[in-house]
């Protein structure tokens, strides 16, 4: 069928005359969006999806939402036949995610299941931590997280508070993958909707403050910067950190302003230094010691602390996870809390430093795919056996206990202004703290690459650039060979030096390489499952003698990073 003939279906009687005439201008048109509209289905992946908003099947629109609601509607009522099934719904701050929200439950209540839904705005971790303190048999998050203005999302949680995995993801794509469009409920029954709001956010706060609290030590004389950049935190972290005892807390007040335009930036991602820019400029006015800011779904946090040069300087997602992480384990075996049957969760694209961590403190590290649902899935396969303490990514993701199923600023934030306020209180910055780990357990520094490719052409780029580096891997990045050669999709690893493959098959399959090289250095190479992009993920590693030798260190292994990325021609 052509994109044209797929396009004309639209103009039926199943769809609403306000999608007809849209689609209707599309083809008057002959725009190039036509093609890129309808060429495909929007892909509904093991999480859920995102996209473009829009008209057409490869576009996130009342019908697209509609279709994956229903299918998730059919599945839960075989699942949890003869139960009352409940299910959270939350929204962020994207333009039509309230109304988004208002169609999905919707389409669930026609169904006959009843729906917590929030009256506005809440993080993706708060729906989290509700799926479990409701007793819900599920959720859902409007959101698309970082992605830019013309994006919105849907993200499906199960009765654990974690994002969908095997089985239950595969087995509800291929439920939604065989709703026709004429066969939505989106009549729904009103009677079947409670309304929650900031009666919740007081039990999730609470709950935050309890799971991530470990001493309290110069909490008031903390100088604290926080913006939400225009996202949904604004409703929970200026009073989780009233409440956790910080008194100096200066707010972002144009950023506080919730907007699906992120009118005061050009992207509204923390990793990105230009995010926290007027965070930064707040930060040398009131001398603040940390800057924080959390991305529009709040589930990531960027933080930036004064470096040796008395400069803020933005954390990389694992330099603020190792500091997290290290504290958490240290308070715990201060407490006498480690009995061995313990572990931290982390991904395969996050620094290996967690391993050393683990070890030191007799933890297990467990890895998993990249996303916090894998985490999620491994505190359900342990819960009764291995107890969790935290996990991280690289991404700016970070969880405290298992309250929370998703990467969580709320709780983050509050263990790192504890973390921030301890230093301070002992004479010294958390840059110093992180550089005295280094010390100890050997300097680890990464770098990000994104290329982007928009559109049909771009995917398939994308998938012939990945075909190359599978098939034709690198012999050697900057100046050390390539010992080991990790194929997720195959599930291999090929030892270079011995010539054999061993079979790797504790991870699910994945369109992921991994290159090692004999001095430690380490590359990931995936496509986003969210963005148009290819990612390459570079860690290097060296030792660090001192405070004064960190520097030059950090020069050299940035040094590093620059000849790997023309080992692979990225430039």
């Amino acid at each position: 069928m052509t994109t044209l003939e797929k396009a004309q279906l639209w103009l039926s009687d199943t769809f609403d005359k306000e999608t007809q005439d849209a689609v209707q201008a599309l083809i008057n048109s002959n725009s190039p969006d036509l093609e890129d509209s309808f060429y495909r289905e929007l892909e509904f992946g093991t999480g859920g999806m995102r996209g473009v908003m829009g008209v057409g099947t490869n576009r996130l629109n009342k019908y697209t939402l509609g279709q994956a609601t229903q299918g998730l509607a059919n599945y839960m009522l075989q699942q949890f036949k003869g139960e009352e099934i409940k299910v959270a719904i939350a929204y962020d701050v994207r333009h039509n995610s309230k109304e988004f929200g208002k169609l999905v439950a919707d389409v669930l209540t026609a169904n006959g299941i009843k729906v917590l839904l929030f009256k506005d705005h809440r993080p993706t971790p708060e729906l989290s931590f509700t799926v479990r303190d409701k007793k819900c048999n599920g959720g859902i998050v409007l959101t698309a997280s970082h992605n830019p203005p013309e994006y919105n999302g849907y993200k499906v949680y199960w009765n654990d508070g974690a994002q969908i995995v095997p089985p239950h993801d595969e087995a509800i794509i291929k439920e939604v993958y065989s709703v026709k469009f004429d066969e939505i409920k989106f009549n729904g029954n009103d009677d079947l909707i409670e309304w929650i709001g900031e009666e919740q956010d007081d039990v999730y706060i609470d709950t935050c403050i309890e799971n991530s609290t470990y001493q309290n030590v110069g909490k008031e004389n903390l100088n604290i910067v926080f913006t939400s950049i225009h996202g949904t935190t604004y409703t929970t972290i200026p009073k989780a950190l009233e409440k956790a005892g910080f008194k100096k807390v200066d707010l972002v007040k144009e950023q506080m302003i919730p907007s699906g335009n992120f009118t005061t930036v050009e992207s509204p991602n923390p990793e990105e230094p230009a995010a926290l820019e007027m965070a930064m400029d707040l930060a040398r006015i009131t001398n603040a010691d940390i800057v924080i800011g959390t991305d529009p779904d709040g589930d990531r946090l960027g933080i930036a602390v004064r470096n040796l040069d008395g400069e803020m300087q933005l954390l990389n997602g694992n330099q603020t996870n190792t500091i997290l992480t290290y504290y958490i384990l240290n308070e715990w075996r201060k407490q006498g809390r480690i009995t061995g049957k313990e572990f931290i969760g982390s991904t395969i694209v996050t620094s290996d430093i967690f391993f050393d961590i683990a070890q030191k403190f007799g933890v297990d590290c467990k890895v998993g795919l990249t996303g916090f649902k894998w985490i999620g899935k491994m505190i359900r396969d342990f819960e009764g056996k291995e107890k969790f303490i935290c996990g991280g990514e690289e991404s700016f993701g970070f969880m405290t206990g298992d309250f929370v199923r998703d990467k969580d600023s709320c709780g983050s934030i509050i263990l790192a202004c504890e973390i921030a306020a301890w230093c301070k209180a002992n004479g010294r910055t958390m840059y110093q703290y992180m550089i005295e780990i280094y010390q100890e357990l050997g300097m680890y520094y990464e770098g990000l690459v994104n290329l982007v490719r928009k559109g049909r052409d771009g995917a398939e780029e994308i998938q012939n650039m990945m075909k190359n580096f599978r098939e034709n891997p690198p012999k050697e990045l900057a100046g050390s060979l390539v010992e080991e050669v990790k194929d997720f999709k195959e599930q291999t690893n090929f030892i270079v030096s011995k010539g054999e493959k061993q079979v790797m098959n504790d991870i699910p399959k994945s369109n992921v390489l991994i290159y090692y090289t004999q001095d430690g250095t380490k590359v990931c190479v995936r496509p986003s499952g969210t963005e148009p992009k290819i990612k390459f993920y570079i860690s290097v590693k060296d030792s660090v003698a001192s405070e004064t030798d960190f520097k030059d260190k950090l020069k050299s292994l940035e040094a590093k990073i620059e000849d790997v990325r023309r080992d692979l021609k990225l430039d």
